[in-house]
């Protein structure tokens, strides 16, 4: 293997292949079912698909199979099959549906205006992780290139991740000959603690999203009534507090809590010294601690209630003295990786329901709940394979933290293969900002990544 022959076409392949790619995938609004509602008729998902599936065309390595699946009523879905001349199989994951535009982006940035600023590519979707397709077949590609002895490689891209995967269950059993049963599963769409050196998430929390609506009155009526008849705000209020302690953040269902094994927390303790106390304490405006590591572990091992989006509460121009008829909220309520999604749904839902303060009428729906994922215990070669790729791609040793954010595909994986192994990585460093304005894209690093995956799948065994 030349390392530096390997690094130089990959970085070429990103430079006149995938870049240009992905300033166009960045222009197309294909944002995830739970967002666009009307995506199988608005048609941007299927521009993204066109387009993901255009370059595989263009791009895959010779004796590579494409198949696209299309349901009607389900998003699509990618899988490219590379025959190998080894034992074992390879899984390699990534998305192509995009979480919605979100206010705030700086002057000159949009999410859906590709801009390439100081290294880095910004829009929605090129980070989480528009890359992922596009990164695998250029690590294959390189591998290839050097005669490399290659096992078996899936690649597999769906476009309901940011809902939650819901297509995914069905795709899997459809799909199942064709996927087989993986050894090692490679996920693009994770996070790093910096941009110098590999990071591997070893645990994801789940997910519990609903909508929660209070009805009072059937129709708004003056202010002057206040006092006698309950705002549906404050019946709110009391109902979000069953589920968590609003002066420390702290969730009290039992249900949604469980103990935090030894090792991550050593892992927390180690990531605070790589970082070191002020990269952790800066990278946000308001935290709740200033303990690094307690910041470590209330990111990845606790549950936490955050309030994302409400309905029945006019603009402030808008705001008259009235007292309004309901008031509705979209709650994320982030569930540790060993929590059980349904019982953790349920204890929600049993809260919420029982004894309504002064009669409101309460109504609840539910996305579908998505598990957490904890890390089985690295086999020796993946380690040391995963250390040698950070050193020669970036010169530094390689790391790992939990991660706070949830990828469904992960815990469907875990449950159907136990002893498969994986490697879940991707380009969401500090300040890359995905779901929310100003996400970008580290080209830089994007490249490096990629070059570490092709020498972890060099050194792959069963």
């Amino acid at each position: 293997m030349d390392h530096k022959k390997l690094i130089k076409k990959i970085d070429h392949d990103w430079d006149t292949e995938i870049v240009p790619a992905l300033t166009d995938y960045i222009k197309i609004p294909n944002k995830s079912p739970s967002f666009d509602p009307d995506w199988e008729k608005n048609g941007y998902m299927y521009e993204a698909l066109d387009l993901a599936v255009d370059w595989a065309n263009k791009n895959k390595p010779l004796g590579s199979k494409i198949m696209v699946h299309k349901t009607p009523g389900k998003t699509p879905l990618i899988l490219l099959e590379i025959p190998g001349n080894k034992e074992g199989n390879v899984l390699m994951y990534g998305h192509l549906d995009k979480q919605p535009e979100m206010e705030g982006w700086d002057p000159g940035l949009s999410p859906w205006k590709p801009v390439f600023k100081d290294d880095k590519l910004y829009g929605r979707g090129a980070a989480d992780d528009g890359y992922a397709m596009f990164a695998s077949i250029a690590s294959i590609n390189a591998l290839i290139e050097q005669n490399i002895d290659l096992p078996r490689i899936v690649v597999l891209i769906e476009f309901c991740e940011e809902s939650g995967s819901p297509d995914l269950p069905f795709y899997m059993e459809k799909c199942k000959n064709e996927i087989g049963a993986p050894d090692l599963v490679i996920c693009l769409d994770s996070g790093a603690g910096d941009y110098k050196r590999f990071w591997s998430s070893t645990s994801l929390r789940g997910l519990v999203g609903l909508s929660l609506r209070v009805d009072g009155l059937k129709e708004g009526i003056h202010s002057g009534a206040s006092g006698f008849i309950p705002s549906t705000f404050r019946v709110i209020r009391q109902l979000l507090s069953r589920i968590e302690n609003e002066k420390t953040g702290e969730v009290i269902l039992n249900e949604l809590t469980t103990e935090i094994p030894k090792h991550r927390i050593e892992e927390a303790k180690n990531l605070v010294s790589v970082l070191g106390d002020n990269e952790i304490e800066n990278s946000f405006f308001s935290p709740s601690t200033s303990d690094p590591v307690e910041a470590c572990l209330r990111m990845t091992w606790r549950p936490a209630l955050s309030v994302v989006g409400a309905d029945g509460l006019p603009s402030l121009q808008n705001a008259g003295n009235v007292l309004r008829p309901f008031t509705s909220l979209k709650l994320s309520i982030r569930i540790p990786p060993l929590v059980d999604q349904f019982k953790a749904q349920e204890a929600i839902k049993r809260a919420l329901l029982k004894d309504p303060p002064y009669g409101a009428k309460i109504t609840l729906h539910f996305e579908e709940p998505a598990a957490g994922w904890n890390a089985p215990e690295v086999e020796d070669w993946l380690g040391a394979s995963i250390e040698n790729a950070s050193k020669i791609c970036f010169g530094e040793s390689a790391c790992s933290l939990g991660e706070g954010g949830t990828i469904p595909f992960m815990a469907m994986l875990g449950e159907q293969f136990p002893k498969a192994q994986f490697i879940i990585t991707g380009v969401l460093g500090p300040n890359s900002n995905a779901h929310g304005p100003n996400e970008f894209l580290h080209i830089p690093y994007a490249k490096r990544l990629t070059s570490a995956i092709a020498l972890i799948i060099k050194d792959f065994r069963i």
